[in-house]
């Protein structure tokens, strides 16, 4: 993922440089009642979903997908991140 020929220095640099896309699908959720999913649960959610198997993106594209990531599918994933880390930890409990 370098943008649009642009280089970022690290991941987190990229991430920052999207942060206002990520930030507004945010928005958009807590319009539509899902008041939970952060920016971090949307990068997350594309870099595992989305952007698993892809190279060279350009920033243009991963603002896009960003943008349009269905909200209900985004929820499901942050709702089983939630189920899969309670069951990791009752298993460490017990």
């Amino acid at each position: 993922m370098d943008g649009n020929n642009e280089k970022f220095s690290s991941i987190n640099d990229l991430y920052r440089r999207i942060l206002p896309a990520l930030e507004a699908k945010v928005s958009e959720l807590k319009r539509e009642n899902i008041r939970f999913v952060t920016s971090k649960d949307i990068w997350n959610y594309c870099i595992e979903t989305k952007w698993k198997n892809k190279s060279d993106l350009r920033i243009y594209e991963i603002v896009s997908d960003i943008l349009n990531t269905d909200g209900i599918k985004l929820e499901s994933y942050v709702r089983q991140n939630i189920i899969n880390y309670r069951n990791l930890i009752d298993r460490d409990e017990n």
